[in-house]
C-alpha cells in the first residue's frame, strides 16, 4: 500500500471496518457530489379579481387564488344572464283617407238626396182640364164636373177655386200633394133645380202654386 493513497487515521478514531484489514482504502468524492439543503422557498401568488367570479377562494401558503372563468368567461356569462335590448316601438300606423273615401261618398250622395228632396225644386202646375158630364142632366139631377191638374211630382198644396156660371164660388179649397204624386182630380158637384133648358158653365182657377184657369160648358134641361 503506498503512503500517499492513505487517509490518516483520526486519532482515536477506527481503523475502518472490521475485517479490512492493512488493504482497506477510501474513495474520496468531489464536492459535486455532496448533497446540500436547499434554501426554503416561499410559494407566492399573485391576487387577482376577476370579475364575475362565484368559485370559493383556496388559500395556499397564506396566499389567496381565486378561480374564475375569466375575462372571456365573465363577459359570456353576463351576456348570458343579461337579456337583448328591446326593440324600439313602432309607431301605429294612421288609417289613410282612402280607408274613409267610400263612406264618405256614400254619405254625401245621402245628404244630398235629403236636401234635394226637401230644398229641392218646388211644386209645379204643368196642366189643368176639365171633364163635365156629355149627357144633358135632366131635372133635379146633379153633374160631376172633375178638374184633372197635372205637376212635376213634388210634395206641396194646391190651392184652388171653383166658379160657376151662376154667380157662385166655392171659395178657396185645397188639395195636399205626396211626394211622387203628379195628378189631381178635383170634382164640382152642381145641382140643379127647376124647369126649363140651361147652359151651365164650370171655370177652375188654380190660385197656387202658380196661376191655370180652365173652363167646361154642360146642359141642364127640364120640361
Amino acid at each position: 500500500m503506498k503512503a500517499t493513497d492513505e487517509p490518516t487515521p483520526p486519532p482515536g478514531g477506527n481503523a475502518g471496518p472490521p475485517g479490512a484489514g492493512d488493504e482497506y482504502s477510501a474513495t474520496v468524492l468531489g464536492s459535486q457530489w455532496f448533497q446540500r439543503p436547499e434554501p426554503d422557498t416561499t410559494v407566492t401568488a399573485t391576487v387577482r379579481d376577476v370579475p364575475g367570479g362565484d368559485t370559493r377562494p383556496d388559500r395556499i401558503e397564506g396566499a389567496v387564488l381565486r378561480f374564475g372563468p375569466g375575462v372571456q368567461g365573465a363577459l359570456a356569462h353576463r351576456s348570458a344572464r343579461t337579456p337583448p335590448p328591446a326593440p324600439p316601438p313602432t309607431r301605429a300606423r294612421r288609417p289613410g283617407p282612402r280607408r274613409y273615401a267610400l263612406p264618405a261618398l256614400v254619405l254625401l250622395a245621402v245628404l244630398v238626396l235629403l236636401a234635394w228632396q226637401r230644398l229641392g225644386p218646388a211644386l209645379a202646375v204643368r196642366g189643368a182640364a176639365i171633364t163635365a158630364p156629355s149627357a144633358t142632366v135632366g131635372c133635379g139631377g146633379t153633374a160631376d164636373v172633375v178638374g184633372t191638374v197635372t205637376t212635376n211630382g213634388r210634395p206641396g198644396t194646391l190651392a184652388y177655386r171653383w166658379t160657376r156660371s151662376d154667380g157662385t164660388s166655392s171659395g178657396v179649397l185645397r188639395e195636399e200633394m205626396a211626394r211622387g204624386q203628379k195628378e189631381a182630380r178635383l170634382h164640382l158637384r152642381w145641382t140643379f133645380e127647376g124647369t126649363g133648358r140651361y147652359e151651365a158653365r164650370a171655370e177652375l182657377r188654380i190660385l197656387s202654386p202658380s196661376g191655370r184657369t180652365s173652363t167646361a160648358g154642360l146642359t141642364y134641361a127640364c120640361p
